[in-house]
């Protein structure tokens, strides 16, 4: 109970009485994530904490919470729910809440842990290689798009092999008719799984800009070794 109360003053997570034992994850691209044991379940879940300091981060977190409830699929991170402060379900008037937080399926690991041991067999590679572009399909044929897909995005349980994409933060759902001039560059920081074109031209992209990191990933995979790895 002592982690538990430490945790809470530590991160600031106001979960409720539902979860204990919170143990820290890692950040992802709009908020810090713990793990966290669901007493109601008894399952082991992840908790993405998304602040709601004024009328952009409201939009953010509004568009990813939007994004991530529209999303089933095996070879994406399951949603389980999305809570206000102390565990509450969300208010309707949302805007006036000052966190809000995902609570989603805790994987064993990420692909950029597991590359840290070095290339992947070449049987291993192909079946997680499949599995996400049978992500990616279904993510685009939602007319989604990642923009973010990076090996610490990809979340894998080793004994299964199983695959799974994660955190869209900085996802962006496809419309021919809205400009998305700025949008690339709010904190989006990985350029090393970003194509050369979107680099020259970032306020015109499409799904493609996924299918180039996806390859850079099986690169990655089978030779143990980033494809264009920068410095910074």
């Amino acid at each position: 109970m002592a982690w538990h109360n430490s945790s809470l003053f530590c991160y600031g997570f106001d979960l409720g009485g539902h979860y204990q034992d919170l143990r820290p994850l890692g950040t992802g691209a709009s908020g810090v994530i713990l793990s966290a044991l669901d007493r109601r379940s008894g399952l082991r879940v992840a908790v993405k904490k998304l602040l709601m300091r004024d009328a952009i981060s409201i939009k953010h977190a509004l568009r990813e919470v939007k994004i991530t409830r529209r999303l089933q699929h095996e070879n994406v991170v399951r949603v389980y729910d999305v809570l206000g402060p102390s565990g509450h379900p969300l208010p309707p008037e949302i805007a006036r809440v000052s966190a809000l937080y995902i609570v989603q399926e805790c994987m064993e690991t990420d692909l950029a842990r597991l590359l840290e041991q070095g290339p992947l067999p070449a049987e291993h590679g192909t079946l997680l290689f499949y599995q996400l572009l049978r992500g990616l399909k279904f993510i685009h044929s939602a007319n989604v798009l990642h923009r973010d897909l990076k090996p610490a995005n990809i979340f894998i349980n080793t004994e299964q092999m199983l695959l799974k994409i994660g955190d869209f933060g900085l996802a962006r759902i496809v419309d021919p008719h809205y400009s998305h001039k700025g949008y690339l560059s709010e904190g989006m920081v990985t350029k090393w799984y970003r194509s050369p074109r979107l680099l020259l031209s970032p306020n015109n992209y499409t799904k493609a800009i996924d299918m180039w990191a996806a390859g850079c990933i099986l690169a990655e995979m089978l030779t143990g070794r980033m494809l264009f790895a920068g410095h910074s």
